[in-house]
Order: C-alpha cells, then structure tokens, then sequence
C-alpha cells in the first residue's frame, strides 16, 4: 500500500483524525478533503459545520497535511435530501446517511477528486477483508456499538474496493485514548448524533419547512376508535413510543394508511402489533456478489434459502434470520423472533451468520 495514493475524508470529529493520525505514523502523506454539505437554504439554519472544518484544518495543520474544501452541497440536496423527503412523504422511514455514503462519500467526491487516488479512508467503525478469489468484502469492527457496516450496505463494489478504514479494527474507547494521548485538538468532543446534513437541527422542523403539515386520524387499531389527531405522518416512525402526545399511553405507532392518512396505534407496554417476525425486502443490493445463484429457471418450490443475521436499524445487536429469494425479485425475510418495529422504507441490513461479513442490503416493503 506503500505505493498508493491516499485521499482521507476529514470531517472534524474524533474518529477522522485518529485516521490522520494512523496513516501518519504509518509513514503515508495523505490528502485530506472536508465535504461541505449542508441544508439548501444554509443560512437560515444553526450549523456545526464551521467548527467541524475549524477542527479538520488544526489536525492538518500538526501533520503538515494538505486540506481542501470540496462542494457537494447541491448534490447532497439532489440526491439525499430529495430522497429522503420524498420516501417520508410517501409514508416510508428512510436512512439518508446511508445513502449519503453511496452517492456523496465514495460518489460525487469521487467523481470531484476522488478519482484521482488509489484509496479512499473514511472514519467509519468497519473493516475489509480479501479472499482467495481475490474479492473485497465488508466485515465488521469489533465494537458491536459502534459497528457501521450498516451505513456501508449500500454502496457500490467498485466504491468497497477503494476504500480503507484505518480504526475500524478499534474499539471506539481506544480510538479516545489515542487521541487524547496524542493530544489531538478534538479527543473529547462529543460524537455527532442524527443525520448527518442536520448538525443541530430538530429533524421535525427540518420536515415541517420542507412538507409542512397534513393533520389526520390517530386510531387505535384494536378497538377501531379515535384517540386524537396527528400532525401528518412523516413526523411519525413505525415502532416510536416517545413524543407521540395522547393521553392513556403508552401508546406505539404501528401502521400508517397513505391514502386515507390515519396513523394506527397501539396500546400497551408491549404490545404484539409493534412486532413483525416475516416481511419482504426488494431492491436487494448486494455488495460482492449475489448470495443467491441469479437463476431465472428457478421456481416458488425449489427458492432456496440461507441462516443469516439481519439489522433493520442502528443498533448493536445482529438479529437471526433467515433469507429466502421470491420469483418476482424480492426476498422474504423470517427472522428467528419478532422484531420490534419493522418499517417499510427502512434497510434491512444482511449478514453472515456469525455476522462478520456484511452481504448487502434491502428496503423493506410489508
């Protein structure tokens, strides 16, 4: 790798610099690039991103590394963006970071400058893996919280091929130690949470500027009666307990009805219409090869299926399961117990069964 041309993602956080840090006394003099993204009209919102490029250009600045701005913010909005608002509004739970990795991380950056490296590191919490064939795979990072195999599901084998992640096989706790040993000028800052384009943003408002409001039904779905009104769906997520203000709770959202626009509830601590144990997947993206033989002779009756282990959101758990392929192009998930939660839009995320390799990924559709 010696020999290689590297470009590294800064994005002021902890996790990048520790990247720096490693190529560095790796003996690699890599470029460095802060991909600004950011909402459409920037200044009308409370944004990190000043501070994040403020802490990218000090850690450049200790190890005499070049750091350039690169520009995708109206490809992020093209893009993420749009895609988001457009799968909420059609009643979906979408995961912009995900696709954020797939189309501006290893897409328009590479189309930008990325392609004029070898290598591309990002500080993402996954590892990569060659086997005898010579075929890159995704694998996992040792730290089960902090794993993001997730994010990575999505993109495209030529992307996997170029890029390293120089912490993934690192704890998150001893990625802190060597920044603060190094006495890096980011070591304690908090991790970033929610969407990435968001910084400090309240992601409802971010929805409420965007599609504003729908006001509807809210239904209890086992006795059929009303319980209240909503505010419109997209501010609502299949398995959300918090924040769903009706009196006589708790109460889950289990279901929406697009057309009719009525949210469905249900009442309890527990309740079983939160849980989902078999559901579809389609758009299935795999990130190496298929898991199935791409066989069009193949019928209802003789699908085969694989034991494997799923995540639907990020969390640190991997769920057992098992994947079979359907005549029409989709899979068919049957998990091993029910799973809270399930929500059509989501990415189910497909891995081995000692979940070390991730095979790919879907958007569920029930």
């Amino acid at each position: 790798m010696k020999d290689k041309k590297i470009a590294v993602l800064l994005s002021g956080g902890v996790d990048s610099s520790v990247v720096v840090y490693e190529l560095v006394s790796n003996g690699y003099k890599p470029d460095c690039f802060y991909i600004k993204i950011g909402p459409e009209e920037q200044e009308e919102w409370d944004c990190t991103s000043e501070e994040d490029l403020e802490m990218a250009t000090a850690v450049c600045h200790r190890y005499d590394l070049k750091l350039e701005v690169i520009d995708c913010h109206k490809e992020y909005w093209d893009n993420v963006t749009r895609y988001t608002m457009e799968k909420v509004k059609a009643g979906f739970t979408p995961n912009p970071d995900v696709m954020c990795n797939r189309l501006i991380k290893f897409g328009a950056f590479h189309e930008k400058k990325g392609h004029e490296y070898d290598l591309i590191a990002t500080g993402h919490y996954a590892q990569t893996e060659v086997d005898e064939q010579g075929r890159t795979w995704l694998v996992t990072s040792p730290d089960p919280v902090k794993d993001q195999t997730d994010f990575l599901a999505q993109i495209y084998d030529w992307q996997l091929q170029k890029a390293i992640f120089p912490i993934g096989h690192y704890e998150k706790g001893e990625v802190r130690r060597i920044a603060e040993r190094e006495h890096l000028i980011n070591a304690k800052r908090k991790d970033s949470q929610g969407i990435c384009f968001l910084g400090k943003i309240n992601y409802n408002d971010y929805l409420r500027k965007y599609l504003g409001e729908k006001p509807g039904l809210v239904v209890d779905i086992e006795t059929g009666k009303k319980i209240g009104m909503h505010k419109g769906l997209w501010f609502h997520t299949i398995g959300q307990r918090h924040g769903l203000g009706f009196g006589g709770g708790p109460w889950f959202a289990v279901k929406k009805n697009i057309k009719k626009n009525i949210l469905f509830v249900s009442h309890g601590y527990d309740p079983k219409t939160a849980y989902k144990q078999t559901f579809k997947v389609h758009d299935m993206h795999w990130l190496t090869m298929p898991l199935f033989p791409e066989d069009n002779n193949m019928s209802e009756d003789n699908m085969p299926d694989k034991k494997v282990t799923i995540k639907i959101r990020h969390t640190a758990g991997y769920l057992p399961a098992t994947i079979t392929p359907n005549a029409d192009g989709t899979c068919t998930i049957h998990a091993d117990q029910p799973i809270h939660g399930v929500a059509p839009g989501q990415f189910c995320v497909i891995y081995d069964a000692n979940h070390h390799r991730c095979y790919g990924s879907a958007e569920i559709t029930l």
